[in-house]
């Protein structure tokens, strides 16, 4: 299996998604770092439960990597059903199932682990400009073992919700399918309307990452005889 993720990193080139994700993280920084101090004064003015600081950096970073994550399968995976690239390497002496299943570990460790390093560099890059945002050292606890489970276990929450765009990409034979439906999710687990949002509620991500189960499993069953 590791083989086979190595071999899809390579083959899709996978050097460019990573360039992508700097580049992406680079940005999300930047824009954040503009209302960081903002975020932190209507927290302390407000007295918010949570740090909204936090919340905005995680906002921001879920959001792109969900749809990252849905460009990813419509290129990794959408693409090769839609050009019938696929045909051929279902050819090879190895398992539908295990072809398949690369194709998707090797997009899931990829989002996960981007998404991770660029919600830890934003972090540390915010502490690093605190005299530029007047960012108190409690909003960022960068010395805590929780911030970092909560961070990792965050992160792998929201690539799997990513991957309910799947089918649609799979059934319509579109990538851009795939991506339209990745905005969708981004729409319903990071948006709002007025002050409602279902952002970080666990019931709602519950039922997403069932979901999300279903769809590799969809994606997955009978595709040693089905066609393609």
């Amino acid at each position: 299996m590791l083989k086979l993720i190595r071999l899809e990193w390579k083959k899709n080139r996978i050097g460019k998604y990573a360039r992508n994700a700097l580049i992406l993280t680079g940005v999300l920084f930047l824009m954040l770092l503009t209302v960081a101090g903002e975020l932190e004064s209507v927290e302390t003015r407000f007295s918010y439960g949570r740090d909204m600081l936090k919340s905005g950096v995680e906002m921001f970073t879920n959001l792109s990597f969900v749809i990252f994550t849905s460009v990813m399968l419509a290129a990794f995976i959408v693409g090769t059903y839609r050009d019938k690239t696929i045909n051929l390497m279902f050819s090879y002496p190895i398992s539908r199932k295990m072809i398949l299943g690369s194709q998707m570990a090797a997009v899931w460790i990829f989002n996960f682990t981007a998404l991770v390093l660029s919600k830890i560099a934003i972090f540390a890059a915010l502490a690093a400009t605190r005299r530029l945002t007047h960012i108190s050292a409690q909003s960022i606890a960068l010395g805590s073992g929780m911030f970092y489970a909560e961070i990792l276990a965050d992160s792998a929450v929201m690539v799997s919700i990513g991957f309910v765009s799947l089918p649609v990409g799979m059934f319509l034979k579109s990538s851009k399918a795939a991506v339209i439906a990745g905005v969708v999710i981004v729409c319903f687990t990071q948006g709002n309307i007025g002050s409602y949002t279902l952002m970080g509620n666990i019931p709602f991500y519950t039922v997403l990452l069932a979901a999300s189960a279903v769809s590799v499993f969809a994606s997955l069953y009978r595709v040693e005889t089905r066609d393609v």
